[in-house]
């Protein structure tokens, strides 16, 4: 179970580093023009800046706090924060371009998510 946790976080991390680092600084024109971005040409530039740097965060979030061994309860924090994080982002996609692809990945890292945050706040917690 272990091990499929840190799977699991590692992989949202991946994401998170991902799609934080094209919303923080790549241009919004440009991200516009990437599938599944025409989201962003109704919205201000800062808070698609804001929403990478926050995916930024949860990229560390997801996995740090474990493996240094500080605060690992921000773990399963982190990823209830995703999970929130997801549920807008379907909101969006659904407005943007009905079901979709997108949609159905951003159900897939929900449910991964979900998976982190029961398992780390559940049966397999970080113990001090």
């Amino acid at each position: 179970m272990n091990m499929a946790l840190w799977i699991a976080a590692g992989l949202l991390a991946v994401v998170a580093l991902t799609g934080g680092v094209s919303k923080a600084f790549v241009p919004k024109e440009k991200l516009a023009q990437a599938p599944g971005g025409e989201w962003t040409e109704g919205v201000a530039a800062g808070l698609v800046r804001t929403l990478g740097v926050l995916e930024l965060l949860a990229a560390a979030g997801l996995v740090l706090p474990a493996a240094v061994g500080i605060a690992p309860v921000m773990v399963p924090v982190t990823a209830t924060c995703w999970v929130l994080l997801m549920v807008g982002a379907m909101v969006t996609h659904v407005r943007h371009g009905g079901l979709n692809a997108f949609v159905a990945l951003n159900l897939f890292y929900l449910a991964l998510a979900v998976f982190v945050a029961s398992g780390r706040f559940g049966p397999a917690a970080f113990t001090a």
